[in-house]
């Protein structure tokens, strides 16, 4: 592939479009034309499921831009790379995602060559997604560009942290052997090494040194102790501190947390780094203690190609701007565990704890069986890897130890039926494959009938060992050897971090009160190349109907993301909402969390895309703005005129809403379907307090004095304004301009009686908040339009990232601001989010603002 052939396919493609691009190629170069198509398909592909990432950055490090990627002479990520596609076979899509999402985390974190920094990040994923992965791409990365320094706080028990320790060596330490200095290995956390920490960290040396330690106050102390003897040597050390597990031990904990923040402060040049699939206890931190709260910025990782997660398995319910449909439903790998058996399973108290006995219920008996006949299906497939089945029922050590001698008991039995060919035996089997055969149709498998899966039942039931892992047994899982099939008894061990390798059947009756707690129990999410279709978990109805809760609220916590960071928002603009449950607690820490209005309450949604090469198109947005403004006129409504920016107000709705059908919306501005807008007011003029009856409409232009006859817009006989800049991101343009972000803060409350300058310095919830404390504003809406020059210059200075507009006409951009008096979208759902009221918000140099009308302030 010639790659500046490549590269000019690319800029046209993003310019104009696709097919104007492969237009171009067929005339000018006909030889390389399918090549080079075939290419930007490929590449273009990963724009599934969340890619590219989605961030919430804080204004300073909005671009990332201090890092280029990976270069020709890197040293520590080049063999992780060769790692993943040589050994572990991966595809180069998928090493191609991994890559750019790494390197996306690298740039918004700080540049190592800063004299004093601290970043505090958030990298959600999804529950067994490959997170370690990730980060271990991002630990080489920044051993790359000069952190010298590595902590890994691996979750809270030895089990995780050996398995982090493995993987690390494996992927990192054993590819480069000069260039690791590591102070932990797999069979021991860290203790005081017999060198000084002087002697072994040093600033300007090549190696890094790398610490895998428990999140463990007795570690971390040890830990923290060693560095402090190197104090004065730290000060030039950029360090990178990864928190795997980052919603556990870290967050309003006495003794783990303080430790944490203890660390961190060690270092004058340190970037914090949670992850965590469960991020409920992060968002809410209180962001004006001196703590963890991800204030700079929060990534949401694409989940990945194969990637089995709640929303796949159980669906979810639709969310706002979505159809009920089939898509929601999941797939058919859910089996029902009647609430008649549960007191067999478990015992109903803590006092009835000692001397109960499980039984082999009818759905227990189900669930090892399936995991037998399933197994012995991938051993047809010709997959001899590890097979796994979770029991999870309590946290209780001696509930395990007596779920034992039943298993044991209950295998025997099956494997002597089947070595005597006992017909009731193979009439159970035969008669439970055929109920499930063909049920979950993924993958491309061809049907197999229990004659061709019977071979190899024989062979998995002897080779099945019943394993208790938990924090008393010796008898721990171990994947490190042969191939394993097992069946794992256990609890809180195996319900965070720890990967149950080729995991086929989980029977789950483990209740739970809080969000991050069940999601991290759902050891059954991840990856199951070639045995896609086989998955089964047995669990109550009740637990079903909360997973598919969790679907719902997990992809709402993305869209959130997505939206703010199409807002140019920082986490400590606005909070990540969550919506609640009628039982489940969100989580055990609920921080500094306040009520967050649903659907449109309180939100301001904005133009950000437009085609600037379809004149006809831009000017029938104009002709709607100018249609409202003359219709709102007409009416006799008060109309402020001031330097270019007129206030129209006590606009009736009728007038909005035949705008908003008149208004043309960009099809990758998901977040501002005139549909649903226009849904959404008519729900609020019918409520009892009969909102968003009435508006008022600013045209946010310039002084029509100061401009030229081209440059001036008559929006009604007697008001005409001057257009505004909003110039474009370089690489967008043709038929998807991209000028990030339209209005200035300010103009969210421009109705209202509030400095421009005050405005700025106040946080996004006093924003909303102010205008439902008006009296006069409380349940009335914001409609703004902007006069956009179409040959809008760039800022000066930001040259680099912008190009001026090549629009073939003027263009009118809109937003909207709704008050956060909001009932419900969908009945029964409600959301809360961090407080964020209380926050000291210095004015921003952000361009939009920029760009903005210069106002007096005084």
């Amino acid at each position: 592939m010639d790659e500046a052939l490549f590269e000019m396919f690319l800029d046209v493609a993003y310019r104009r479009s696709r097919d104007v691009a492969v237009e171009t190629f067929r005339k000018h170069h006909p030889d390389v034309v399918d090549a080079v198509v075939a290419e930007f398909d490929r590449r273009t592909a990963k724009v599934k499921n969340g890619y590219p990432p989605k961030i919430l950055a804080a204004p300073g490090k909005r671009d990332g831009g201090w890092y280029a990627g990976p270069q020709p002479n890197d040293v520590f990520w080049p063999p992780f790379k060769k790692f993943l596609l040589d050994e572990k076979n991966w595809p180069e899509d998928r090493v191609d995602v991994l890559d750019e999402v790494s390197s996306k985390i690298i740039g918004f974190a700080d540049d190592p060559a800063e004299l004093k920094f601290q970043t505090k990040g958030l990298v959600v994923g999804h529950v067994q997604s490959g997170k370690t992965t990730n980060f271990t791409a991002v630990v080489g990365k920044a051993a790359d560009v000069t952190y010298r320094v590595v902590i890994i706080l691996s979750g809270i028990h030895n089990g995780l942290r050996m398995q982090t320790q493995q993987r690390l060596k494996e992927q990192l330490f054993d590819l480069n052997a000069g260039g690791w200095i590591e102070m932990t290995d797999v069979e021991r956390d860290f203790r005081r090494p017999t060198q000084s920490a002087v002697s072994l960290l040093q600033p300007n040396g090549q190696k890094v040194a790398v610490f895998v330690v428990k999140k463990w106050h007795t570690v971390l102390a040890k830990l923290i102790l060693w560095l402090k003897t190197a104090r004065p040597t730290l000060a030039n050390i950029p360090a990178l501190i990864i928190d795997d597990e980052a919603d556990q031990a870290s967050v309003d904990t006495k003794q783990i947390n303080p430790k944490i923040r203890e660390l961190l402060a060690l270092f004058p040049r340190a970037t914090y780094l949670g992850y965590t699939a469960t991020p409920f206890a992060n968002v809410l931190i209180d962001p004006n203690a001196d703590d963890l709260y991800p204030e700079s910025f929060i990534v949401s990782l694409p989940k990945p190609d194969g990637y089995f997660g709640a929303e796949t398995i159980f669906g979810r319910d639709a969310v706002e701007g979505e159809a009920r449909g089939a898509d929601l439903d999941g797939h058919d790998m859910v089996r029902i565990i009647g609430d008649d058996e549960v007191p067999s399973l478990r015992p109903a108290s803590r006092a009835a704890t000692a001397g109960f006995t499980p039984d082999l219920t009818d759905s227990l008996r189900e669930a090892v069986q399936y995991f037998w006949l399933a197994t012995a299906v991938r051993r047809s497939r010709g997959d001899a890897g590890h097979s796994t089945m979770l029991v999870h029922t309590s946290m209780t050590t001696a509930i395990h130890e007596a779920f034992r001698p039943v298993l044991q008991a209950f295998r025997k039995r099956v494997l002597d039926g089947l070595e005597a060919q006992d017909p009731v035996v193979l009439e159970s089997v035969r008669s439970q494959w055929q109920d499930e055969a063909g049920r979950v149709r993924l993958g491309e498998y061809p049907p197999i009938d229990f004659d061709a899966l019977q071979p190899f039942l024989q062979q998995v039931v002897h080779d099945t060992k019943i394993v208790l892992d938990n924090c008393r047994s010796k008898d721990r899982l171990d994947y490190t050897g042969a191939p394993v099939t097992a069946i794992a008894v256990g609890g809180n061990t195996l319900s965070r971090g720890l990967t149950l390798e080729g995991l086929v059947t989980s029977f789950f009756v483990r209740s739970a009160s809080t969000y991050d707690t069940l999601l991290q129990m759902g050891r059954w999410f991840g990856f199951r190349s070639g045995y896609e279709d086989l998955p089964r978990i047995w669990m109550t109805e009740r637990l079903r109907s909360w997973f598919r809760h969790l679907a719902a609220v997990e992809h709402e916590i993305r869209l959130d993301i997505e939206r703010y960071e199409e807002q140019d928002l920082s986490p400590r603009d606005v909070g990540v909402r969550i919506r609640t449950h009628p039982v489940l607690n969100v989580t055990a820490k609920m921080g500094a969390h306040r009520i967050a209005y649903a659907s449109y309450g309180g939100r301001r949604v904005q133009t950000r895309y437009f085609p600037e090469d379809d004149k006809t198109w831009l000017e029938k947005n104009l002709v709607a703005g100018q249609k409202l403004v003359e219709a709102a006129v007409g009416d006799g409504v008060i109309v402020e005129d001031a330097d270019g920016v007129l206030l129209l107000r006590e606009v009736d709705v009728a007038h909005v809403i035949e705008f908003l059908a008149k208004y043309q919306v960009h099809g990758d501005s998901a977040d501002l379907r005139t549909d649903l807008i226009t849904k959404y007011i008519r729900k609020e003029n019918k409520q009892s307090d009969s909102s968003l009856l009435t508006w008022t409409v600013a045209v946010v232009g310039s002084p029509p004095e100061g401009a030229d006859d081209d440059h001036r817009i008559t929006f009604t006989d007697g008001f005409t304004v001057g257009t505004v800049n909003r110039s474009k991101l370089k690489e967008s343009g043709g038929s998807k301009a991209d000028i990030k972000t339209l209005m200035s803060k300010e103009h969210r409350v421009i109705d209202l009686d509030i400095a421009p300058a005050a405005a700025r310095r106040m946080p996004e919830a006093d924003l909303i908040d102010s205008r439902d404390r008006d009296p006069g504003h409380r349940r009335q809406g914001l409609l703004l339009l902007y006069p956009i020059a179409k040959d809008s210059p760039p800022d000066p200075g930001n040259e680099l990232t912008r190009a001026p507009l090549q629009a073939a006409a003027h263009v009118l951009g809109m937003a909207l601001v709704f008050p956060g008096t909001a009932d419900d979208w969908v009945p029964n759902v409600s959301y809360i989010q961090v407080d964020l009221r209380d926050q000291a918000i210095d004015a921003t140099d952000m361009e939009e603002e920029r760009a903005a009308l210069s106002e007096d302030d005084s």
